[in-house]
């Protein structure tokens, strides 16, 4: 044989043999991930403590009269209205899930399985409209609805996502006619 197929025959990669070293780094990663998570955690429960002058969330009345749309999709999460990336996580406002929106003319029934349900009284709705992002979920443009209520002194905007995205543009026009009917009523008293 010559000598390269020797060479190459007699290679063969070198033992590992500090164990100890290899170990200690891979335990010292995953306490450095377990840290960032819990301190991820830490976070959002100082974001809840920090938003805890939010009052209760109402609940659906007994009777809220004919259903006008309902949809079932994705309830992506709520911020302070007008600023997409102030999420709030107080009364589970912040936690995505899915959702089935009913509104009616007493206002609007969020029910989201495995979360907070919430009711959005009609007087507290303010307006509706086509975005696309919310608290960290960006979407194609209009591929949002996103449905801004009063909530005590404080305005919210919420994100929602049809199961049928073409389904949007029929809510914002219903919802925004009902306040448009609402002010025009104030109006005229």
């Amino acid at each position: 044989m010559t000598p390269v197929i020797l060479l190459a025959a007699e290679k063969k990669s070198a033992e590992v043999t500090d164990w100890a070293a290899r170990l200690g780094w891979l335990v010292g990663l995953a306490l450095f991930v377990a840290l960032v998570y819990w301190l991820m955690r830490e976070g959002w429960k100082w974001r809840g403590t920090l938003q805890s002058d939010l009052p209760e969330l109402p609940g659906a009345p007994e009777a809220p009269g004919p259903v006008k749309l309902s949809m079932t999709g994705r309830y992506h999460g709520s911020t302070t209205a007008g600023q997409w990336l102030d999420r709030i996580v107080a009364h589970g406002l912040g936690t995505r899930s899915r959702v089935e929106l009913t509104l009616t003319d007493a206002g609007l029934d969020v029910v989201r399985p495995g979360a907070t349900d919430f009711f959005v009284p009609a007087e507290a709705l303010r307006e509706a409209l086509l975005g696309k992002g919310i608290a960290g979920k960006v979407l194609t443009e209009g591929g949002l609805l996103v449905v801004t209520w009063a909530h005590g002194d404080k305005l919210i905007d919420s994100g929602f996502r049809s199961d049928r995205a073409a389904e949007h543009n029929e809510w914002v026009d219903v919802i925004n006619s009902m306040i448009n009917k609402k002010t025009e009523t104030e109006g005229a008293r």
